[in-house]
């Protein structure tokens, strides 16, 4: 990615490419926007707290976004769990 002055990524662009591309990659980002959006109208995570909302069962193994399933938790506990390269939780 060009990182002269006066560059200016094509965001509407990168969004059709990956919407082309990887639309499982569009839709785990959605889900993961709307639980983030559930626990910031309960005042429970803000925007740059280094927080991270944690998905008590995973979403890949099939959790649901359900107010139950949702805890704010510390941006390193949550993602010291082992994960395979497309992102998701490895079984144990």
């Amino acid at each position: 990615m060009p990182s002269s002055p006066g560059y200016k990524r094509d965001y509407k662009q990168e969004l059709a490419t990956e919407k082309k591309n990887h639309p499982e990659r569009v839709k785990e980002r959605a889900a993961r926007n709307k639980a983030r959006k559930t626990l910031m109208k309960e005042g429970l995570v803000k925007k740059g707290d280094g927080k991270d909302v944690d998905h008590i069962t995973p979403l890949s193994r099939g959790g649901s976004n359900s107010r139950s399933n949702l805890r704010p938790r510390d941006d390193n506990a949550n993602r010291s769990y082992p994960r395979t390269r497309s992102g998701a939780m490895k079984k144990r």
